[in-house]
């Protein structure tokens, strides 16, 4: 086999001489090769330049931010700022691979505070680029500049310029042509700098920003530290509609802090294009947070929407490592599953308190319950309201009122929901309050009360198993049978007794009544591949959740059902206090307001 192998290999080497190849020995690259195939890793299209240097901006603690560029980034990038400059002295350095004011030692690297840090930035596009650095520092009177082209370097010299750096990038990969070849039309290139000048504009509410195309002021931002300012700054990236249905979040825990805006399930995209997730600052793409938004976002959303959001982590920098990817995107977390389970409460919380809530606590008035015999509703067609029906429920709620207190009036006592008024063909239920016309869909909002108690019961009590008359067995690979070793206790937790029968493989013996018909095999490979991935998994819980789901669905009120009065008014009691109950576990809404100004918009009074 050896002597095979060595054949091979002088089949190879004759081969490639006999087509102009040539066998070297190994050598080291020139300083200004390594500087290019860095570029290739650092700047990918002119958007990677904006990123990298408005981030050493931002890091030099400017408070104000201006980019000009021509031609979408390909003839000239401009990046100016009022930061703390360069020293005179380290003005030629700056433009030297890995050179940085940013990381001294080894304890500076295991917890990275800046946006940039690996020193190879201007190096790179300086090597793909002709550069002009322009600064002055902070304690000087007079500016230095520099220029750098094809790895060659001009002398320093003084020239006139505020305080702060300006960056000046020209005809990017001039020297290499077949890299710019790559790059796409002008209009592209500009929507793609566009994109990272919004990402960075949302990570620094204390900084204006502004962005100049072709001597065109296409977006310009000044600082934001009041809350309408910031709205406002939003807006104009996310739209105005994302205000309208913003929830401010603010969650802190186990030593992290979670704030943002997240926006009303209802109020979705096709795509994931508006998700702004932020980790000390800077703009990621990580698996494991999206991934944990995802699951918040489970329960009240359709399945393929995305959710909206813009959302900040403050953590321990020595907690995360942001040092695993050129451009700094994915980050890998010392606990990943403390902050999963942060995350994802966090966003648990605040989605649930969109539900209709009592203003001013109203004295408790006695309605029967909503949890009455659906079988013994007629379904038969008839008047919404009758008199006799409407007297019953009047001398229903006034029968132990004493008289001095009837003829007083109360005021501001009204839930939210207000009080029925009666049903549209028996589907929706209209109800007042003092906002206006208030319109139910029954079915929907039944579902979501009667999935919040089968949930709450799951929570609650012992989970119901069924033992299996015959063990289930389960083939696995390694690393997935490693990953059962280590959480064989977690899978107990959920009701799923297994144990070893052999290498690679497992036998389930019990698992929750709930699951009973459920595909196992698939099942415990996806719990796998999440713990694997993810440090935890949410599969099973998802599975039970889904089989509830459909509980609620079948046994939720149906179309075509007649409800008296107070049937109406108890459903509406149940829904204030029920988490979610703005929407069906299927993301649809459960009730929409009409304001009285819509009302008389719609039949012009006032005019």
């Amino acid at each position: 086999m050896k002597s095979s192998s060595f054949h091979d290999l002088q089949l190879y080497c004759d081969f490639r001489r006999g087509q102009g190849g040539r066998i070297v020995n190994i050598h080291l690259l020139d300083t200004h090769l390594t500087n290019q195939i860095s570029a290739g890793e650092v700047v990918e299209r002119p958007a990677s330049v904006v990123k990298e240097l408005i981030e050493n901006s931002l890091d030099a603690g400017s408070s104000k931010v201006g980019l000009e560029i021509l031609q979408g980034g390909m003839e000239l990038i401009r990046i100016r700022d009022n930061g703390n400059g360069i020293h005179p002295d380290d003005l030629a350095l700056a433009l030297h691979p890995h050179a940085t004011s940013k990381i001294a030692d080894l304890s500076d690297l295991e917890k990275v505070s800046s946006l940039g840090f690996r020193g190879e930035a201007l190096a790179s596009i300086a090597s793909i680029a002709r550069v002009k650095l322009s600064s002055c520092y902070k304690e000087q009177t007079q500016g230095q500049q520099i220029s750098a082209a094809g790895g060659e370097m001009s002398p320093t010299s003084p020239c006139a310029h505020p305080r702060g750096t300006t960056v000046e990038v020209r005809d990017l990969f001039y020297n290499t042509p077949a890299r710019r070849k790559f790059l796409k039309s002008v209009k592209t290139e500009f929507s793609h700098i566009e994109t990272i000048l919004q990402r960075l504009s949302l990570s620094r509410f204390d900084v204006a920003f502004e962005l100049i195309h072709n001597d065109k002021t296409i977006f310009s931002s000044p600082i934001a530290q009041t809350s309408e300012t910031q709205q406002r700054r939003l807006s104009s990236i996310l739209g105005n509609d994302f205000i309208h249905h913003a929830l401010a979040i603010e969650f802190i825990a186990a030593g992290m802090k979670l704030w943002g805006w997240i926006a009303e399930p209802a109020f979705n995209r096709n795509q994931n294009d508006l998700q702004f997730f932020y980790v000390n600052g800077r703009f990621v793409r990580d698996k494991l947070l999206n991934h944990a938004v995802r699951q918040a976002y489970e329960d009240v959303m359709f399945n393929g929407r995305y959710p909206i959001y813009v959302l900040y982590l403050e953590i321990d920098p020595r907690a995360v490592d942001v040092n695993v990817h050129p451009t700094k995107h994915e980050l890998r977390f010392r606990d990943s599953r403390t902050v999963h389970d942060f995350i994802e409460k966090g966003i648990s919380d605040a989605l649930a308190q969109i539900k209709p809530e009592v203003m001013i606590s109203a004295p408790p008035v006695e309605y029967e319950s909503i949890a009455f015999d659906i079988s013994a509703i007629p379904t038969q067609k008839a008047m919404p309201l009758v008199v006799k029906e409407q007297m019953e429920v009047y001398n229903k709620l006034h029968e132990t009122v004493p008289a001095p207190l009837v003829m007083e009036k109360i005021p501001d006592i009204e839930p939210q929901l207000g009080y029925a008024l009666g049903q549209i063909q028996d589907i929706y239920i209209l109800a007042q309050n003092k906002q206006g016309l208030i319109i139910v869909d029954m079915h929907a909002a039944h579902e979501r009360i009667l999935y919040e108690k089968l949930k709450h019961e799951i929570e609650t009590q012992q989970i119901a198993v069924q033992t299996l008359l015959v063990p289930y067995i389960i083939e696995l690979n390694r690393t997935e049978m490693c990953a059962w070793e280590e959480n064989h206790a977690q899978f107990q937790l959920l009701g799923i007794q297994s144990d070893v029968s052999g290498p690679n493989s497992i036998a389930i013996r019990s698992l929750p009544k709930l699951i009973a018909n459920a595909k196992l095999d698939t099942l415990i490979q996806d719990i796998l591949a999440d713990i694997i991935e993810m440090g935890s998994s949410q599969k099973m819980q998802n599975k039970v959740h889904e089989i509830l789901g459909n509980v609620a669905c079948r046994a939720a009120l149906k179309a075509h059902t007649r409800l008296s009065i107070m049937q109406m008014n108890a459903l509406l009691r149940d829904m204030e206090n029920t988490p979610h109950s703005g929407l069906c576990n299927h993301g649809r809404p459960t009730w929409k307001l009409i304001s009285m100004p819509e009302l008389d918009k719609m039949f012009l009074r006032g005019r």
